[in-house]
């Protein structure tokens, strides 16, 4: 049997989805279903004074118009979201300075006090159509009074600011961390200072698969059945008894294929709920599917963190210290305050920095919630770390590697403990910073920024290097059951979203079980038959579902030499397996592994532990941290006369730790690095600050990447193998990401260095490059 683990095996899933045979949430069609259709806010805040809806309930087709008086009458509870991990396995704690619990701010299905963003759901019209509920929904008279609204991070803070709710502060966190007298004294002695602010732009993760949803109830068993796409069934499981108030074993979740999450679809969304109480007030299913304006305006959206950070060196440029705040704008509801951790403990990144303090606020505003969004704050604090170190190299004079190279942390230091918190496990950073030096042919960057000059082009070279911290929720499940007809089924409590888990969980079950890939079949996605598990998201499938699957393996296996020795009548202390074959040592006498599993289910002469189904499950705790790493350099051509920016180099190297399979993580490392090029370059999920309208509502005004607008990448993979996992995996879905705005925009400001330009914000639209041009020249000419 060839090792199937390290092999660039083609996805298994291809196949069933590029014919069409994939079945997402929207091909969902249960027979009597019904239509529903959302009534949202277009108000950005506002009391509810009166919802008038007999004149919709009259209309041709309608069974239901529903609204939160409604859902209040039915006692339907909040969403109970759970902000931060009530025991993260692996992060840091904010704790509020004045020691007080953190705010939180509840989502209802449906407000019946007032509305807190553009899109909030008011109402939900079912009808035996969709064109029917629609019609119906224009017919709802909502009496609103507009009050004052607050949406960026920053002004939320302020204490004049328009609070969203009369019993919680608009600011959820304030908490400190690090050392802060330390930092006081590291400052106070430094050479140099350098300082950077930003405001990381907020996106949305927009997926092909957009949310959809059918919910169903059995009045003879009285159980509540979901059908949603989503990242995790057992998390959406428990969510949805919190929400209706009934235990957990009333409620089954299902999803077939998910179409992208991205993290913008692991927390629960109240469409969800609203399906299921709907089906159970009509007697009926009932179906919702997201439209791509409402996804814009209602999907759980992504990054938005206002980041100050200040970098002390000595004379030689040696890190001294680091300090800093955070203001992560979380939205109107408490959904999820992990990116605010995730940036906070690692704005020191891979860097050897003695000491540091950084103030990290959570802050309530009139826009969507927030969530973790691919490398959930990673990519936020390696864009400050790495836009102020080249401040710093520009300030001092010096080459932005070598001040890099200087301070990176060694792998003689590792495991290291960074002064917020975290500790890095291991790890050679400048080796896979040479690397890609190399790889991106640095050296030859001068020759071609001449190249482009004499073709009247700006040509600028970026630097980013990064670290993340891959934790996520950390029970995990998995279950191996050998069938004699010749195939194995896998169950797993994750959930894949297009990251080719039915290949890559299949390769490594076939080496452990010495059989072929083809003959494993991967189960997912119903709490019918997965009890536990964390879902998919930072970075944890195969970190976390590689240990459980390799656990069920084990015991699978010693089960099954077991019943060959007894078969073959022989001592299980003699039996070898290998390749799928059980052998008598120093025989020839052998059976194969379905052999095995079909006299354990027939023969009746075997011990009664024996018989049965040749299978094994594990559920376990897995609470120790990934750290990927590795290095990007991206080089940008721009047109000084129209400020078109065009990417035309772009290398990276991620060290993912075992490497299961080459082919599918180069796949997620491109995927990674269009999504966080297109947020640096293009995409915003822009909101008026006087209205609060969300003026990217469409295609046609929020601006996503697309292949003529990007080279060819240049990627390897890096495996320096995780200590304390079995099979040594960092992570590798997340990578492409992390270090992806932080090198672009050190590219543009590179190229854009001749005109006195020391930093531009995101979006790198070709009005805001050519403006800072403009700006340049006219400064220049005043000299």
């Amino acid at each position: 049997m060839p090792q199937s683990i390290g092999q660039p095996l083609r996805r298994k899933e291809d196949l069933r989805l590029l014919t069409g045979s994939g079945r997402f949430s929207d091909d969902v069609r249960l027979e009597g279903q019904a239509y529903a259709f959302v009534l949202r806010s277009p108000h950005a805040h506002a009391r509810i004074r009166s919802i008038d809806v007999k004149a919709a309930q009259a209309m041709p087709g309608v069974l239901a118009v529903l609204t939160g008086a409604d859902a209040e009458a039915d006692g339907l509870k909040d969403i109970p979201h759970t902000p931060i991990p009530m025991k993260p396995p692996a992060d840091i704690l904010l704790i509020n300075r004045d020691g007080t619990p953190h705010g939180y701010a509840p989502q209802h299905l449906l407000p019946t006090d007032r509305v807190r963003y553009v899109g909030q759901q008011v109402a939900m019209v079912v009808a035996e159509t969709v064109a029917q509920a629609k019609d119906a929904a224009e017919k709802i008279a909502v009496e609103y009074e507009p009050i004052d609204v607050v949406v960026a991070g920053r002004d939320a803070v302020e204490a004049r600011a328009p609070r969203l709710y009369d019993n919680v502060a608009n600011v959820c966190i304030d908490a400190d961390v690090g050392d802060v007298e330390a930092t006081k004294t590291a400052f106070a002695k430094a050479a140099h200072i350098a300082r950077f602010t930003t405001d990381v732009q907020r996106v949305t993760g927009v997926p092909l698969d957009a949310r959809a949803a059918v919910g169903v109830y059995d009045p003879a068993l009285k159980k509540y059945t979901l059908h949603a796409g989503s990242g995790g069934v057992v998390r959406q499981k428990a969510e949805l008894a919190g929400v209706l108030g009934v235990p957990p074993s009333d409620v089954r979740v299902e999803c077939g294929d998910v179409g992208g999450n991205y993290g913008t679809r692991n927390a629960f969304y109240p469409e969800f709920a609203l399906v299921v109480w709907a089906a159970k007030r009509l007697g009926r299913p009932v179906k919702w599917t997201c439209e791509r304006s409402e996804a814009f305006a209602s999907d759980y959206q992504g990054r938005d963190q206002a980041i100050t950070l200040e970098l002390a060196l000595d004379q030689k440029g040696k890190f001294l210290a680091v300090r800093g705040e955070v203001i992560m704008n979380v939205g109107a509801h408490s959904v999820m305050f992990v990116p605010l951790v995730k940036c906070s403990e690692l704005l020191t990144s891979v860097y050897r920095v003695p000491t540091a303090h950084i103030r990290s606020r959570a802050a309530l505003t009139n826009t969507v919630p927030t969530s973790p969004y691919r490398s959930a704050g990673r990519p936020e604090a390696m864009f400050a770390v790495e836009r102020v170190i080249d401040v710093a190299a520009h300030q001092l004079g010096q080459d932005r590697v070598t001040l890099r190279r200087r301070n990176l942390i060694p792998p003689s230091a590792q495991p290291y403990p960074n002064p917020l918190g975290m500790t890095y496990d291991s790890g050679d950073y400048a080796k896979v910073m040479d690397r890609t030096l190399e790889l991106a042919d640095w050296r030859g960057f001068s020759k071609r920024k001449r190249d482009s000059k004499r073709r009247g082009k700006l040509r600028g070279i970026g630097l980013a290097n990064y670290i993340e911290s891959t934790s996520g929720a950390p029970r995990e499940y998995a279950k191996v059951d050998v069938l004699p007809e010749g195939r194995v089924d896998v169950t797993v409590g994750t959930l894949s979203s297009g990251q080719g888990h039915e290949t890559s969980f299949a390769q490594c079950i076939g080496e452990w079980l010495g059989v072929e890939v083809d003959s494993i079949r991967l189960i997912q996605g119903d709490t019918d038959i997965v009890p536990v598990g964390g879902g998919s998201h930072s970075a944890r499938s195969m970190r976390m579902g590689g240990v459980v699957m390799g656990k069920a393996s084990q015991a699978v296996i010693a089960k099954a030499t077991k019943i060959a020795a007894h078969v073959m009548e022989a001592d299980s202390a003699d039996i070898a397996f290998r390749d799928g074959r059980f052998t008598v040592t120093g025989t020839d006498r052998s059976i194969g592994l379905f052999e095995v599993a079909k006299a354990a289910r027939e023969r009746s002469d075997l011990p009664q532990d024996m018989r049965g189904p040749l299978a094994a499950d594990c559920d376990d705790l897995i609470l120790i941290a990934g750290f990927p790493f590795g290095s990007a350099i991206c080089e940008v051509e721009i047109d000084p006369d129209t400020g078109h920016t065009d990417i035309v180099r772009y290398t990276a190297i991620d060290d993912v730790g075992r490497a299961v399979n080459p082919l599918i993580l180069h796949g997620q490392t491109h995927g990674g690095i269009v999504q966080g090029v297109g947020q640096a370059m293009w995409e915003h999920s822009h909101y008026d600050p006087k209205s609060g309208q969300l003026l990217a509502g469409s295609m046609m005004d929020y601006a996503m990447p697309r292949a003529p607008m990007l080279p060819s990448f240049t990627t390897e993979i890096s495996e320096t193998l995780a200590p304390g996992n079995p099979l040594g995996v960092r992570g590798g879905g997340e990578g492409g990401t992390t270090p992806a705005l932080a090198v672009v925009v050190n590219a543009v400001v590179d190229a854009l260095s001749e005109y006195g330009v020391t930093h531009l914000e995101m979006p790198l639209t070709a009005e805001r490059v050519w403006r800072a041009i403009r700006d340049g020249r006219a400064k220049t000419k005043k000299r």
